[in-house]
């Protein structure tokens, strides 16, 4: 075998090692996060306890309901929203070949909230109820608006800082048109929107997981399905092209269910900061790779365990009182999102 033969088996190795190095870790802290959220509470319940409650079905009945009518629908909720707003960041950060581009900076989120807002008083004013599919509806709607205000000033702007800022704007005006709406709004209307719009897991029912899961994970396999064609425009438009890959319809998918993931997340949990822009950097910095067909599945499972965590933090740092989930998801955020900026600064000088 030749030096070269050599030196590309060993590289091809390396890289699977760390993949698979990456992977196991992940698993780990998921299977470690996802028995401290059921373990802490106002009610502890040891390793054992779960177990039975679980597996087994047996156990004292108070833990069983806390176990299968509480925590368990949060943690799933948690896992299943965190990794779809994590692939939805991935999704825009490729659309617009910018690692700072996610649903919660361009706006997206907070079109998402004024539309879920807006359907909330309404059918909570006339029909004194709203399904869960009403407000995922809605949120794409609201998504898919401020997505072509995007998409529409980036035909305009070609410098990317001006787009971010044109989407924190855009982001700023639905926060304005809904804070005026829920000024005027009759005050029984707005409890249960005020407490979505703080953004949280918690009150989550197994209809809510039933719902969300078919929603993300029908997204997650499109999205998987595109990994190919992915790679392909990652190395330039022409390129794509000339796989034979028609980029009006890959762009318009792309957008399509990038939109679906961070609707379904604000739907049910409200709007979550900085989770679509950080996780998506973390795993492509841990795999030391872009390839989608390997950061997709390895990006799910890093936005699953760090909304599990911030959930964790939220609810248990000063509990009784529950923090806000962005403001937990802001504060291990925002640090990577400026690393990532400094980072991108002086590789360009």
């Amino acid at each position: 075998m030749s030096k070269d033969l050599k030196t590309d088996a060993y590289d091809v190795l390396k890289r699977r090692l760390r993949y698979e190095t990456v992977f196991v870790l992940l698993i780990i802290a998921f299977c470690v996060i996802t028995v401290l959220n059921i373990n802490i509470g106002s009610v502890p319940i040891s390793v054992k306890e779960i177990a039975e409650i679980i597996f087994r079905r047996q156990g004292d009945p108070t833990q069983m309901k806390i176990v299968w009518s509480i925590r368990l629908p949060r943690i799933i909720m948690a896992a299943v929203l965190g990794g779809g707003l994590s692939l939805s960041g991935f999704l825009l950060q490729t659309f617009f070949s910018n690692p700072i581009a996610g649903p919660f900076v361009l706006g997206i989120s907070s079109g998402a909230k004024l539309t879920v807002a807006l359907t909330m008083i309404y059918a909570l004013s006339y029909a004194g109820s709203v399904s869960s599919i009403v407000l995922v509806l809605a949120a794409f709607v609201g998504s898919m608006i401020s997505t072509g205000f995007i998409l529409i000033v980036s035909t305009k702007l070609k410098n990317m800082s001006a787009l971010l800022v044109a989407g924190i704007m855009i982001g700023y005006i639905c926060s304005a048109i809904t804070d005026f709406v829920v000024t005027f709004a009759e005050e029984s209307d707005i409890v249960n929107l005020h407490n979505w719009s703080l953004g949280s897991f918690s009150g989550m029912s197994w209809d809510n997981v039933k719902a969300s899961v078919i929603l993300v994970g029908v997204s997650f396999v499109l999205v998987f399905l595109l990994s190919k064609p992915m790679s392909a425009y990652q190395l330039g438009e022409n390129y794509a092209r000339s796989m034979g890959v028609n980029i009006k319809l890959f762009r318009t998918c792309l957008i399509l269910l990038s939109s679906v993931l961070s609707a379904t997340v604000t739907a049910f949990a409200g709007p979550i900061s900085f989770v679509g822009i950080a996780v998506p950097h973390l795993i492509k910095r841990a795999l030391n790779t872009s390839k989608p067909i390997v950061v997709i599945p390895a990006c799910f499972l890093g936005g699953a365990v760090f909304c599990m965590f911030c959930d964790l933090i939220a609810r248990t740092a000063f509990a009784p009182s529950e923090l806000n989930i962005s403001t937990v998801t802001s504060i291990f955020g925002a640090p990577v999102v400026i690393a990532m900026m400094i980072r991108r600064q002086k590789e360009k000088q």
